[in-house]
C-alpha cells in the first residue's frame, strides 16, 4: 500500500508544479504537510484546485481575487496557511 501512495504523492507532485515558484511551493507545501492526513473530500477539493489555470491561482493565493467556489476558496486559505 505504501508504494501506491508514493506513486500517488508523486503524480500529484509533478502536477502541481506550475513553471511560477511561488505556486510551486504553496502546492508542495500542502502536499508535505497536509495531504497524508486530508480527508478524502479535501483531497477531491484540492485535485479540483490543480485543475485551474496558473493565472487564477495566482490571483487568488496572492489574494487579488477570491474564489466563488467556497470549498476551494476553503482550501486556498488553508493553504495560505500552513507555516513556511
Amino acid at each position: 500500500m505504501r508504494d501506491g501512495e508514493d506513486r500517488e504523492l508523486s503524480r500529484l507532485r509533478w502536477r502541481c508544479r506550475r513553471g511560477m515558484r511561488e505556486l510551486d511551493r504553496l502546492l508542495e507545501r500542502y502536499l508535505d504537510r497536509a495531504w497524508r492526513q486530508a480527508p478524502d473530500a479535501e483531497r477531491g477539493v484540492f485535485l479540483r484546485l490543480l485543475e485551474t489555470e496558473d493565472d487564477k491561482l495566482w490571483r487568488w493565493f496572492m489574494g487579488y481575487e477570491t474564489c466563488a467556489d467556497g470549498d476551494l476558496e476553503r482550501l486556498v486559505q488553508r493553504i495560505r496557511e500552513l507555516p513556511a
